[in-house]
């Protein structure tokens, strides 16, 4: 008999039990809350296994599936896709050529860019590494059947493709509300 996992958050019935009656976040519909639990979680995971059987870190595995089917990327590229901010890149890009895994030359186009390189070196340790990563998937998504699995898909999209929707709105509310907030760029925002 397997154990269940604990609920990630209160009961309804403790909430409900707080002196506070000024609004709170209800954690079991926040969807945001959601997102970044099992983002957390699952990165976690996957950082402590690559990191002890591949000595090697989440990061330089997201760099190394980009660079595995693009080739060849800029910082600012990679930075615009997964929303890494770019000095997290150029550092993992330093180690990953420390290491063999890519090579970094100076973009023909823009002679200020760097453009990362994955070596053949790079290829095989993404290779090693991709059979790890499918099981976790594999084993994430077993609790859903292959219609739901499609559906988690294209809802995940949509509201991917919805983020700038809410970079507008977070932007229109502090303005409105929050007028003399400095409001920076977000990581993966279009100039």
């Amino acid at each position: 008999m397997s154990k269940s996992s604990p609920a990630p958050v209160p009961t309804r019935k403790a909430s409900a039990r707080t002196a506070n009656p000024q609004a709170v976040v209800d954690l079991e519909r926040y969807t945001p809350a959601f997102f970044t639990w099992i983002a957390n979680k699952l990165s976690g995971g996957a950082s402590s296994a690559y990191l002890s059987a591949f000595n090697v870190g989440i990061e330089t595995w997201r760099l190394l599936v980009l660079l595995a089917i693009e080739k060849s990327l800029t910082a600012q590229a990679i930075s615009r896709t997964i929303g890494m901010d770019k000095a997290s890149v150029s550092r993992a890009f330093k180690s990953m050529q420390t290491r063999g895994l890519i090579t970094i030359a100076l973009d023909d186009a823009d002679g200020r860019l760097r453009v990362a390189t994955i070596t053949p070196a790079g290829r095989a340790m993404h290779d090693e590494i991709l059979g790890l990563a499918m099981e976790r998937e594999r084993a994430f998504l077993a609790v859903l059947n292959g219609q739901e699995r499609e559906t988690l898909i294209g809802l995940l999209r949509r509201l991917h493709d919805n983020l700038p929707a809410v970079e507008k709105a977070t932007h229109d509310y502090l303005s409105h509300h929050y007028p003399h907030a400095k409001l920076r760029r977000v990581r993966g925002d279009e100039p």
